[in-house]
């Protein structure tokens, strides 16, 4: 009897993968990945806030409350909100951290009577503009001259360096959510001067430092203004203009416009100071911008993009500059243009 040939079994054997196919399976799985790495990183929204427009007037929301709470009374404040510690002082405001039914909230009380005026102007501008550019008002006693909102841990945007520099948040500090963080400062401003109250530009800003310490830096970095202290109202209209306090400005921080226009050998006098419009606002711009913008990887290709509409910004006079909703959208354009373009690069390397 012949023998059978040792090669034959018992059905079929099954195929071993070749190691060149393997090798491209890994691959386009690994591609696969990283697409959507890079569509996380370039595209991926910023985690949403509660937006406090979603309750009525005279009402608010925050953290995981679930429902709105009108805003608290006097007796309110002066029973159910508990002081921690003061965590910062200004020429109108002495701030204290908090707490209320478990909350951090921030407590704001007046600081001198001389400055009573202000600390009133501003809590009538906050309780006006509520919304998602100011930070949420949670209640106010003008009898004892307080104002409670909703407090934010990373404090004012001056902290901005020092937070991005911190090693839990060196996944955000890139040029794209930097240039995402002066979009939310001209959006501030758009809002200002389109609010439900009139055009308001935003007078405590005539040096960096100042500027920067009336906005807040939210936990999923953002901006909110917070001190409306000084927002007079413009009306082109009935031909109202508004001067920024009533001592002389130096430096190139301010608008050209804010200086004084007769010399040295004139002695200052507020009466004959001109006043000016919310474009000294524009002019201010691309300072802050460059700030926020920092010195990383990507941000000096930005100012590259971002040349000319800061070059219109600085125009010496005030009508040939853009608006803040021109800015905004040359903003984005940018943005868009620069993000897309990544993703192009970085898909081609694949």
């Amino acid at each position: 009897m012949e023998k059978q040939p040792q090669n034959s079994r018992r059905g079929l054997a099954p195929r071993e993968v070749p190691p060149a196919v393997g090798l491209l399976l890994i691959m386009a799985l690994m591609n696969t990945l990283l697409y959507l790495c890079l569509d996380h990183f370039f595209i991926a929204p910023r985690q949403s806030t509660v937006d406090p427009t979603h309750c009525p007037y005279g009402h608010f929301r925050i953290g995981q409350m679930k429902n709105c709470s009108p805003w608290l009374s006097c007796e309110e404040l002066r029973t159910e909100v508990r002081q921690l510690k003061r965590v910062g002082e200004g020429a109108v405001k002495r701030v204290f951290l908090s707490e209320w039914k478990e909350h951090k909230v921030a407590l704001s009380q007046l600081t001198s009577l001389e400055m009573k005026d202000d600390f009133l102007h501003g809590l009538q501008m906050l309780k006006s503009l509520q919304g998602t550019h100011v930070v949420t008002l949670l209640g106010y006693c003008e009898d004892d001259n307080t104002m409670l909102t909703e407090y934010h841990p990373l404090g004012s945007l001056s902290n901005l360096e020092e937070t991005l520099n911190l090693s839990k948040y060196q996944n955000v500090n890139t040029w794209q959510h930097r240039l995402e963080l002066a979009m939310d400062y001209v959006s501030i401003i758009n809002y200002l001067h389109h609010s439900p109250v009139g055009t308001r530009v935003m007078c405590d800003s005539n040096d960096l430092p100042k500027t920067l310490s009336q906005y807040l830096l939210t936990s999923n970095f953002s901006i909110l203004a917070n001190d409306l202290d000084a927002l007079p109202l413009v009306n082109h209209s009935s031909g109202m203009l508004v001067k920024c306090g009533h001592r002389e400005l130096h430096g190139d921080f301010v608008a050209p416009e804010q200086l004084w226009p007769y010399g040295e050998d004139v002695p200052f006098r507020d009466d004959l100071m001109p006043a000016y419009d919310e474009k000294i606002d524009i002019w201010k711009i691309p300072d802050i911008s460059s700030f926020l913008l920092g010195h990383i990887e990507g941000s000096d290709m930005v100012r590259f993009h971002l040349f000319d509409i800061h070059k219109a910004c600085k125009s010496q006079t005030p009508s040939e500059r853009p608006t803040a909703q021109d800015v905004l959208e040359t903003y984005q354009k940018v943005l868009d243009t620069l993000r897309d373009a990544m993703m192009s690069q970085a898909r081609e390397m694949l």
